[in-house]
């Protein structure tokens, strides 16, 4: 079987301040790291050797995960970075060159090796991707999946042939501009012989540099066109967005946590809430040790984590409070993401907590 490799270097610049001191595979969902799915995922598919390149509060990653042997796989790591007058910074080396320091190292890579990104959930059928593309003999192939035209200024375009071999690559064209409407999702199966391609000692990328290259020098590499659920959490907004969708059910074996108490209402352990008094609209989640007081509406999907308290007469409707969040007296809060210290809206705009500008009230339900 093949080898894997999560790549969970990066900073997650675009979904602060959830990743202010969070790296971006550790952000929750249904309260599990989104990369603890990606592990899920490919142990459920016989990928039990699996490498991860780690970079910013690395430890975090490290320390949640260790050695993988809760999920019967086995973990290593590849820190990226350097301690320069006693702080350790973080410097990623791009995603082709984190592949080329671990093989260099101690050549993790002498079989057929799957790279995910690690803040993305998919369902992809990673049996078939394999079985194709050994069947075709390619030394490369890159999953992509068909997006409406209008779409493709968002992503990253394969182009290909009549037989699925790519040709070239156009990052984010504009609809009228795009030669293909195929997405790639950044899911690669590589060949030893690619990641030797790699020049080594050198920050280099694999859509952007690796990839060309292959085309130039015309090693077998194929495009694959596959149906799966594919959500990048690039975004603040695309973190609200698969938080929606799972809770909606839409994503296969993401499964609600605790008790379903009535339909679409999940309840986890030890909680207080005023049954007789407050409505509560599925999908939602309820996590453990939660308070919920009279004249409160909860519309789903919404996901409430443990320890929360949602004061009298408020109103929660479509959205994540993270754990031990506060949500004040006769509030009203819509698609927002919250937390102890922050809330921000599905398109980013930011609140702290004691902004005198801020309009809502909220704050740690640990006070």
């Amino acid at each position: 079987m093949a080898k894997g490799m999560i790549l969970a270097a990066g900073k997650g610049t675009r979904v602060r301040p959830l990743t202010s001191q969070l790296p971006k595979p550790m952000v929750p969902i249904l309260g599990k790291p989104v990369m603890e799915y990606l592990i899920e995922h490919l142990a459920r598919y016989g990928i039990k050797d699996i490498m991860v390149n780690v970079a910013f509060n690395h430890w975090k990653i490290e320390n949640y995960f260790g050695d993988g042997r809760r999920w019967g796989v086995n973990i290593g790591y590849s820190f990226e970075g350097q301690r320069d007058h006693g702080e350790i910074v973080s410097k990623a080396v791009g995603s082709a060159g984190a592949l080329r320091k671990i093989q260099d190292f101690g050549g993790f890579f002498d079989d057929t090796t799957l790279v995910m990104c690690g803040d993305a959930v998919v369902d992809l059928d990673i049996g078939a991707a394999l079985h194709e593309h050994k069947t075709k003999g390619a030394k490369a192939s890159v999953v992509t999946l068909d997006v409406p035209r209008e779409q493709v200024v968002n992503y990253g375009v394969v182009v290909t042939d009549n037989d699925d071999r790519v040709t070239s690559f156009q990052e984010k064209p504009q609809p009228d501009e795009a030669l293909s409407t195929l997405a790639s999702t950044g899911i690669y199966i590589l060949e030893p012989e690619v990641i030797d391609m790699v020049p080594p000692d050198t920050e280099y990328d694999i859509g952007s540099e690796l990839f060309p290259k292959l085309v130039e020098e015309g090693v077998p590499f194929f495009a694959q066109s596959r149906f799966f659920n594919w959500i990048d959490i690039g975004r603040l907004s695309d973190y609200w967005e698969v938080s929606q969708r799972v809770l909606r059910g839409e994503v296969a074996q993401m499964d609600m946590p605790g008790k379903e108490v009535k339909p679409g209402v999940w309840v986890g352990l030890n909680t207080s809430i005023a049954w007789d008094s407050v409505q509560i609209v599925g999908p939602v989640f309820v996590g453990s040790g939660v308070r919920i007081e009279p004249g409160v509406s909860i519309i789903g999907p919404t996901w409430i984590g443990h320890g929360s308290h949602v004061r009298a007469g408020s109103r929660v409707e479509r959205c994540i409070l993270q754990e031990y969040t506060r949500v004040g007296e006769g509030q009203r809060f819509s698609e927002l993401i919250v937390s102890p210290k922050f809330c921000v809206d599905r398109s980013g705009v930011a609140h702290y907590l004691g902004e005198d500008d801020c309009p809502y009230r909220w704050g740690d339900a640990r006070g």
